[in-house]
C-alpha cells in the first residue's frame, strides 16, 4: 500500500472541500482529480492507498482511491484521473510545504485519522479557522 499528497490549490478548508466535491459528483456522476502524469507505482497506491489533501500548507484530510485511470481534459489532453471515495476523513494536522503535482507517503509517515479525538475532546465545536491554527502550530 502507497499513499498520495496533492495540494488542494484554492480550497479554505475540509467543509469547502466537501462542497467542491459535491458539486463535481452532481455535475459528473463521479468523484475524481486529474493530474498530468500516471503514477509509476499504481498498483500500490490502489491497494488500499488514500490521497492526502494539503489545505492552507497542513495536511488535513484523506480520501481513499479506489481506482487509477487513464482520461481525457474537456480539450482532449490525456490525463489521469485518480477516482476517490466521497468519504472524506479528518487526519492530525501536519505542516507541509508546498510543491507541485502529487507526491508519494509512505504509510508509516502518514498522519492518523481524527475522528475519535475530534469526538472526545470535542473539536467539532471550535471554529474551522482556530482547528487550522492549532494543528498548524501542532497542538492538535
Amino acid at each position: 500500500m502507497l499513499h498520495l499528497t496533492k495540494l488542494a490549490v484554492g480550497i479554505r478548508d475540509i467543509d469547502h472541500l466537501r462542497e467542491v466535491q459535491t458539486l463535481r459528483v452532481r455535475e459528473n456522476g463521479r468523484l475524481w482529480h486529474r493530474t498530468r502524469n500516471f503514477p509509476r507505482r499504481g498498483n500500490e497506491v490502489v491497494n488500499g492507498g488514500s490521497m492526502y489533501w494539503v489545505i492552507a500548507g497542513t495536511m488535513l484530510a484523506r480520501q481513499r482511491i479506489v481506482d487509477i485511470v487513464e482520461d481525457k481534459r474537456e480539450d482532449q489532453t490525456p490525463c489521469t484521473s485518480l477516482i476517490l471515495d466521497p468519504a472524506i476523513v479528518p487526519v492530525a494536522g501536519r505542516v507541509t510545504r508546498a510543491f507541485q503535482g502529487w507526491r508519494y507517503l509512505e504509510p508509516d509517515d502518514a498522519p492518523p485519522d481524527l475522528p475519535a479525538l475530534d469526538a472526545i475532546l470535542g473539536l467539532d465545536s471550535l471554529p474551522v479557522s482556530l482547528q487550522r491554527e492549532l494543528r498548524a502550530l501542532c497542538l492538535l
